[in-house]
């Protein structure tokens, strides 16, 4: 298993550190938002990870060369030329997935705990084309997932824009949680070019393709770039 980290984006909810600095280099309890996720990466056995840059790119090669890499194989996708948001960027990787069963895709301004090799083990069970970790959770922007946990659409509740990819008779309202896994198959199916999101793929394939949800049980969910973190405590 492989993984991307997603740290590309420019930060604008960490401002004004980000004025000057890349969100990845975020610190929170003494350690920066990318070592967190790097740790989380190589916990569940990961060793071999692409990162793709563009605001401040310069800085974060730099800290991952003066921290020999944390001990990991890790490559640099760049996109200073033109930022590609999620799907742009995960597109341009594609090449670094070839040969693995499944790959981990994670935000980098995101704190978590979740098992990631119990949600890898449960992705390739369902022969799944892509598995997004979700909660329960207050936010405004939600999939939704039939009973099976099947992805079936998306809605805004802060604007009212609701776009569903196929008829359900049961629309759970789940949050994402920044953390997905896919199968390298997807990257055959993706036609859009240049820039677009993650979750307009997703909504797209959803029609005719397996993309479902995962129960993110982690104890601890933080999304650094809010001031209200959520958390979980059981």
């Amino acid at each position: 298993m492989k993984a991307m980290l997603l740290a590309a984006g420019l930060g604008t909810r960490l401002k004004p550190y980000t004025d000057l600095h890349p969100k990845a280099l975020f610190e929170v309890n003494g350690k920066t938002l990318l070592e967190h996720a790097i740790d989380h990466l190589r916990f569940a056995g990961i060793t071999e990870v692409i990162i793709n840059v563009h605001h401040f790119a310069s800085q974060i090669t730099d800290y991952l060369n003066q921290k020999d890499n944390f001990g990991l194989e890790i490559v640099i996708s760049d996109e200073t030329g033109e930022l590609l948001e999620t799907g742009g960027g995960l597109k341009k990787a594609a090449w670094f997935f070839a040969g693995c069963d499944c790959a981990v895709i994670r935000n980098v301004d995101v704190l978590s705990d979740l098992d990631l090799k119990k949600m890898a083990d449960d992705h390739l069970k369902n022969n799944a084309l892509a598995t997004l970790a979700v909660r329960n959770r207050e936010t405004s922007r939600y999939f939704l997932f039939e009973k099976d946990m099947q992805l079936c659409g998306w809605e805004n509740r802060k604007t009212g824009e609701c776009r569903m990819s196929r008829k359900s008779s049961q629309n759970i309202p789940l949050a994402f949680s920044g953390i997905q896994i896919i199968s390298p198959e997807i990257f055959t199916l993706i036609t859009e070019e240049g820039k677009f999101s993650l979750t307009d793929l997703y909504l797209r394939l959803a029609k005719d393709q397996k993309i479902i949800g995962y129960k993110d049980d982690g104890n601890v969910w933080k999304d650094v770039g809010y001031m209200n973190c959520q958390q979980h405590t059981p």
